[in-house]
């Protein structure tokens, strides 16, 4: 599943982790694989399920 680098960026900014969201928007692409960056989404307490657009392919 793809989802969308704002939207992760926007995740943490609600959290108040401004350092973290500023790393993700410089280092991660546009459309983050959730399979291939599971990892990362775990240390950063993100659930893909709550990221991912309706619309997302």
């Amino acid at each position: 599943m793809r989802i969308a680098k704002h939207r992760i960026v926007a995740a943490l900014r609600e959290r108040g982790q401004q350092a973290r969201a500023d790393w993700v928007e410089r280092e991660l692409p546009e459309r983050v694989d959730s399979d291939k960056h599971v990892g990362l989404l775990a240390t950063l307490r993100l659930d893909p399920a709550d990221l991912v657009e309706a619309t997302s392919p």
